[in-house]
């Protein structure tokens, strides 16, 4: 039973470390998903190498993290306050062409990372953007300046 609660403690520990650290700009993969596929793998390994090497404690293990996981998932568009903790808020970034800085900073993102991003859409210049936005799962949205 003690692994069972390790493994949930774990998990929860990871999604608050998750939090903590901040985004960074991509498409791949979500923090939340990022953390399953993690912790999923060391939890399977420390069954395997630790010192109870059950079959029994590992699945059980498994399953905990498995639940834990599923059981967020359920809960975050039931209750939208856990859903802003888990996956975090949209952040402007650009905003009618002032740059957000402390946002920017505490996100760790440089105005060069906006800019790759608005390349990526075919806008040259910050006169052309109107607005960027680094979006829950770390992706820069940039939306243009209408004409």
């Amino acid at each position: 039973m003690s692994g069972v609660i390790r493994a949930i403690f774990g998990y929860c520990l990871l999604v608050l470390v998750v939090r903590t650290v901040g985004r960074r700009p991509g498409k791949q993969i979500t923090p939340f998903e990022f953390l399953l596929v993690f912790f999923m793998g060391g939890v399977t390994l420390t069954s395997m190498v630790g010192d109870d090497r059950s079959v029994t404690n590992a699945l059980c293990q498994i399953t905990s993290v498995a639940f834990m996981h599923s059981l967020i998932a359920w809960l975050k568009p039931r209750f939208p306050f856990i859903g802003k903790i888990i996956d975090g808020t949209p952040l402007l970034l650009l905003g009618r062409g002032e740059w957000h800085a402390e946002t920017m900073r505490r996100m760790r993102i440089t105005q060069d990372d906006v800019m790759a991003m608005a390349r990526d859409q075919g806008l040259e210049r910050l006169d052309q953007i109107d607005y960027a936005v680094l979006e829950r799962n770390g992706e820069i949205s940039i939306v243009p300046v209408s004409q």
